[in-house]
């Protein structure tokens, strides 16, 4: 079996967000200890700014990195994968739809099920780049080969 999704969802799902969770926070925390200080209302700013900043990053990280799939490796005629402790199976003939995004960084690939599993119904994860690539509106290798065989597994059709 081998690794179709990328080394970085680690680094996409928890480290950049506790980074910037992190950072905002503490300009909040700065924010409250400079209104308290004052007694003024010229901190005010320094305030709402970080905290419509984490609503905003709480928001899209959990619409946009907290909902990946750790890992995925391909079986050949089945996908495994890995959010967390829970590992699901997925046969590629249950796979419905296989959708990439174009205007997100990075690229998710999204897989709508059949029947939900484990994780719902769309098992999103970050596929495997290739190592070098100009194009950023090129096919990703990942995607154009599961969506191939994924419609031969639906038809019945066996491929290598």
């Amino acid at each position: 079996m081998q690794f179709i999704s990328s080394k970085m969802t680690f680094v996409t799902k928890w480290l950049f967000p506790a980074i910037w969770l992190g950072g905002v926070s503490m300009a909040l925390v700065a924010g409250i200890l400079s209104l308290a200080s004052r007694r003024t209302m010229d901190s005010l700013p320094f305030l709402l700014l970080p905290v419509a900043m984490l609503v905003f990053g709480y928001f899209l990280f959990r619409n946009l990195a907290w909902d990946l799939a750790d890992q995925v490796q391909d079986g050949g005629t089945y996908l495994l994968v890995r959010r967390g402790s829970i590992e699901q199976r997925v046969q590629l003939s249950d796979i419905l739809n296989v959708s990439m995004s174009q205007f997100t960084n990075p690229k998710r690939l999204t897989l709508r099920l059949r029947t939900p599993c484990q994780f719902g119904d769309e098992i999103a994860f970050i596929p495997k780049l290739p190592a070098w690539q100009i194009n950023p509106f090129a096919r990703n290798p990942v995607a154009e080969d599961l969506m191939r065989r994924v419609d031969s597994a639906r038809r019945g059709v066996i491929s290598a």
